[in-house]
């Protein structure tokens, strides 16, 4: 194995934040628009908009884990690089390939989220092919 050194674990930082904010203004796009459905739904119940509440917390919950997963893998990252500056690189080892691991999770999450985004769009654009 190859000398592991700070610059492993710090080469993730600025590909781990920029998935963050990516996950970050998803969040925001589904506050709005999980308000917007709030104020149709208190204005007409109409049963569709059920559906789509229902979908929408699905994605929202994925959002929040894919969130919590990446942040935790940053910060796994940072206390890789803390156990490499107080000399443990077998340990500091352990807890990056656990980064590693949380990072491919929030990944996965990402595209199964995607997945169901494009599904609930494909059905307002089937809907508006019916029309």
């Amino acid at each position: 194995m190859k000398e592991f050194t700070l610059t492993t674990p710090a080469l993730l930082f600025s590909a781990i934040s920029l998935i963050l904010l990516a996950y970050t203004n998803r969040f925001l796009g589904y506050a709005a628009l999980i308000r917007d459905l709030h104020a149709k739904f208190q204005k007409n119940k109409d049963r569709m908009l059920l559906g789509q509440i229902a979908n929408l917390r699905r994605r929202l919950y994925l959002t929040k884990n894919m969130q919590i997963f990446g942040v935790t893998s940053l910060f796994l990252c940072v206390l890789t690089m803390f156990l490499i500056y107080m000399g443990y690189p077998d340990g500091a080892f352990w807890v990056f390939g656990v980064a590693l691991l949380l990072l491919i999770i929030s990944l996965g999450l990402s595209i199964l989220e995607i997945q169901i985004s494009v599904k609930a769009l494909d059905l307002h654009l089937h809907k508006m092919e019916e029309e």
